[in-house]
């Protein structure tokens, strides 16, 4: 090669995704994917590549189209190319429905590299080969045989080879970040002899190598779920010299919604008393236009339900945040098996003095004093057998001495 050159590297951009039913969250992936062209018009690559999931959906709204369309021919006006695989959400669903960008790729204003013949695009110094996505790993087992006959990978001895691809390879690095079990493909079954590996879906910067070249995700540019937040959001700038040596450059977006994600365990509580709590997590944290998510975890007490949980107060708690979007990871729990066969099991005891235990042990694992449980074990008995006798003076006469 006998000059170095520059690409960028970005993926997972998710155009037109309407999060929470909000159109600013549309807004806000639009504008960071201007705020990706403004920069790329800055750094002025030799071209652009976009390892899927371009847009959030197959058939994007016409909004979104419009805008996107706009950023291409900002791009294109400057002649800076734009090479596109599909991802898991803008592949076509179907034949008949096909997917935008093959318009897109028509029009000129990118490069769809699976429509291609070879699937590649190349020039005098870079070949870059790229592979449609398969939705799922038993599809791409069984159909990227056939995909690599049909459009033979075909990496230039000369030339800086790049193999673009979206989809979580299983490797030890990737499922550092992303869960092993949802991998989408053996690293095997991707060829040998290219110097980048440019993918995306797993929506965290991360590098690699691999059998002599680099494997690269360039992240997401905003947060697709809440545990997006915990990555940077923008791409890379790769710089590659005569020599074929790397150098990877992190760009990252400066205008990108703030998402307060609050983690806490509240277990032991009862539903009203982690409401309360959740509240004021919130009203401390609330920030105007950020995104605020107290996600709810720990194990509820005996008898507790997560329906007790009122979302709605937790929503409403913040002033000044676009959104609360509380996520509840709270576990119901039981008495459990070993106390219930332990009182049941107890040899010549009688029905009601087992019966008496269990509710014992139901109140207190409700966070009863003891003296309240017993009081209240008491009653639990005296109103079955009442209510067996169908007397209801006393049943009443139990439960307003009760409460």
């Amino acid at each position: 090669m006998s000059s170095g050159f520059a690409f960028i590297h970005v993926a997972d951009t998710h155009l037109g995704y309407e999060q929470y039913n909000l159109s600013e969250r549309r807004d806000d992936f639009d504008n960071a994917f201007s705020e990706v062209v403004e920069k790329v018009l800055e750094l002025r690559p030799d071209f652009v590549i976009i390892a899927g999931d371009l847009f959030h959906h197959a058939r994007p709204s016409n909004i979104t189209l419009e805008r996107a369309v706009r950023n291409f021919r900002r791009l294109k006006e400057a002649n800076i190319p734009v090479l596109v695989v599909d991802g898991s959400h803008d592949h076509a669903p179907n034949v008949v429905t096909g997917t935008i960008l093959n318009p897109l790729d028509t029009a000129g204003l990118i490069c769809y590299l699976p429509r291609h013949d070879g699937a590649c695009w190349e020039n005098d110094y870079c070949y870059v080969y790229g592979i449609p996505n398969f939705r799922t790993r038993e599809r791409f087992e069984e159909r990227i045989s056939g995909f690599y006959s049909l459009k033979k990978p075909a990496p230039r001895k000369d030339k800086f080879n790049i193999f673009v691809f979206h989809m979580a390879l299983d490797t030890s690095e990737i499922s550092s970040v992303f869960p092993r079990a949802a991998a989408d493909a053996s690293p095997n079954l991707i060829p040998d002899g290219f110097n980048y590996y440019a993918g995306g879906h797993i929506h965290a910067p991360i590098h690699f190598r691999l059998r002599g070249g680099i494997v690269a995700y360039s992240g997401s540019t905003e947060n697709v779920s809440y545990e997006d937040a915990a990555f940077m959001k923008g791409f890379y700038y790769v710089e590659v010299s005569r020599d074929m040596e790397v150098n990877l450059n992190y760009i990252k977006l400066e205008r990108t919604r703030k998402f307060k994600v609050i983690e806490r365990d509240y277990s032991g509580l009862h539903p009203k008393d982690i409401v309360e709590a959740a509240v004021k997590t919130v009203r401390e944290a609330d920030e105007a236009g950020a995104v605020i998510v107290p996600v709810l975890k720990g194990v509820l007490p005996v008898g507790a339900s997560k329906k007790e949980i009122d979302l709605a107060r937790i929503r409403s708690a913040a002033e000044k945040a676009l959104i609360v979007h509380p996520i509840v990871f709270l576990r119901e729990t039981e008495i459990s098996e070993e106390i219930i066969k332990g009182i049941f099991n107890a040899g010549m005891k009688d029905l009601r003095t087992k019966s008496y235990e269990y509710f014992l042990q139901f109140f207190i694992q409700r966070n009863y004093s003891r003296e309240e449980a017993e009081k209240r074990a008491r009653a639990a008995i005296d109103l079955i057998q009442y209510l067996v006798r169908d007397d209801e003076g006393k049943v009443r006469k139990i439960l307003e001495e009760l409460f």
